[in-house]
């Protein structure tokens, strides 16, 4: 099994001006982030617009991705949809065009107990082979249902082939219990990227990014620096991501991420409506601030 570390990225959708999918854009923003020395890749997940696209669309764009990267970098599929038997069709696709591995975000909207948690994880567990890893997404600000370490030892006793979770909350307690799952040998991955150095020195895998999506190298060189152990350097490097964090708005924008990376000389292409493109002031803010972004070289 291969389990997500280093620099997960989670990968923005482009879209065409009128609404569709750009695959071939797709192809060119894998080999972006292969390039830039990317560990693992992760789209359509939150930074991918997930709930905006339908199962044919999310499961081409799988195929475009895992295809695109060749076995350059491992690829997890994110599978999360509103039903369960959604779910499942798309767990049961990643698996089927070999991706390495799925992310499954908790039921959303509507409040589940934790035995209803339990049931659907458990379902979408034994819908693949036990071979085939899952990693469990908790983003609590968004999904409504987050997932208590007592949900999640449960989880984890119950279907050996979830293999982590990604944590998209700012509580470093709540992850470090996290880690302390199946006698530490869980995988964690911080969703929050300022908890990226501090979640390594604690045991986490790395971190899953949304910023990294329009700058993968700094959190790149910064999980280098960890793994060298050189501490200081890594220290240096966490402070930079936390000025691009900021600078990225904490990654809570999809049309401002693509016109970053539009910026960079990507074709990323535009959002989903009823999401909207960056206004003409705003476009020459971006302009502005990415000149006075730090090196991390």
């Amino acid at each position: 099994m291969k389990k997500l570390y280093g620099l997960t990225t989670a990968m923005l959708t482009p879209f065409t001006e009128d609404g569709g999918v750009d695959y071939e854009s797709f192809r060119e923003m894998t080999d972006f982030y292969v390039d830039r020395g990317v560990h693992c890749l992760y789209p359509m997940g939150t930074n991918g617009e997930m709930f905006r696209m339908n199962a044919e669309e999310r499961m081409r764009a799988a195929e475009t991705v895992k295809k695109q990267s060749a076995g350059r970098c491992t690829v997890y599929i994110h599978c999360g949809a509103v039903s369960e038997e959604e779910t499942i069709s798309l767990v049961r696709h990643a698996e089927s065009i070999g991706a390495d591995g799925a992310g499954v975000v908790t039921p959303t909207f509507f409040g589940l107990t934790e035995e209803e948690k339990l049931t659907y994880y458990t379902h979408v567990s034994q819908s693949v082979p036990f071979s085939f890893p899952i990693y469990l997404y908790s983003i609590p600000s968004l999904a409504n249902n987050d997932l208590p370490l007592s949900t999640v030892e449960k989880i984890a006793k119950q279907c050996p082939n979830v293999t982590g979770i990604k944590y998209s909350g700012p509580d470093m307690m709540l992850l470090m219990d996290y880690l302390t799952v199946r006698n530490s040998s869980f995988s964690v991955l911080p969703g929050f990227e300022k908890l990226m150095l501090p979640a390594l020195a604690c045991g986490a895998d790395g971190a899953i990014s949304g910023v990294s999506s329009a700058f993968p190298e700094p959190f790149v060189a910064l999980y280098q620096a960890f793994k060298a152990g050189e501490l200081a350097e890594a220290q240096r490097l966490s402070m930079i991501c936390s000025i691009y964090i900021r600078a990225m708005r904490f990654g809570c924008s999809h049309a401002f991420l693509k016109a970053v990376l539009r910026e960079r000389g990507l074709k990323s292409g535009y959002v989903r409506k009823p999401g909207m493109e960056l206004s003409p002031s705003e476009a020459d803010s971006l302009r502005d601030l990415l000149k006075t972004l730090p090196s991390w070289k």
